[in-house]
């Protein structure tokens, strides 16, 4: 039954997004709108679809207002495309996941300005640490063309 879930949950985001890109024509819909994640519940009746939006809390508010208005001809689209008895319900969420990311980045990349001295070191941390996998590579490298050279000899 997970499966068929997933399954279930991959083709609605399919179609939303597709609707989304090219079938709403609401001037409140954000022009980059994406369907980040649809959720489906267990008995198949109630499909949740996550999106994001790039701008602020109002472009957030209004783009939501644009599907739910839309929900109907959405609605309609993946009933048609979904072979099933029963359509889940469509229901639109803003993705808070996606938001908590982006907030994250951006502390960090803040944190990234007022400390260089610290992103400085965690680069020559993480280049000491590729040299040391390089320097491992070739070590093995090696070896297996000696071995190579032994087994013709």
């Amino acid at each position: 039954m997970r499966f068929r879930k997933e399954r279930v949950a991959g083709a609605i985001q399919e179609i939303v997004s597709e609707a989304i890109t090219r079938k709403i024509n609401d001037p409140r819909l954000a022009p980059f709108t994406t369907v980040s994640r649809v959720t489906v519940s267990g008995d198949l009746t109630v499909a949740t679809v996550y999106f994001t939006v790039v701008g602020d809390e109002a472009v957030e508010r209004r783009s939501l207002a644009a599907l739910q208005n839309a929900r109907g001809f959405v609605q309609h689209l993946v009933a048609r495309q979904i072979d099933m008895r029963q359509c889940p319900e469509l229901r639109f969420e803003v993705d808070e996941v996606a938001k908590k990311v982006r907030e994250t980045m951006q502390l960090l990349d803040e944190n990234r300005q007022r400390e260089p001295h610290l992103y400085e070191a965690e680069k020559a941390i993480a280049g000491k640490a590729i040299s040391d996998d390089v320097d491992e590579q070739e070590a093995g490298e090696a070896a297996g063309e000696e071995r190579e050279e032994e087994e013709e000899a």
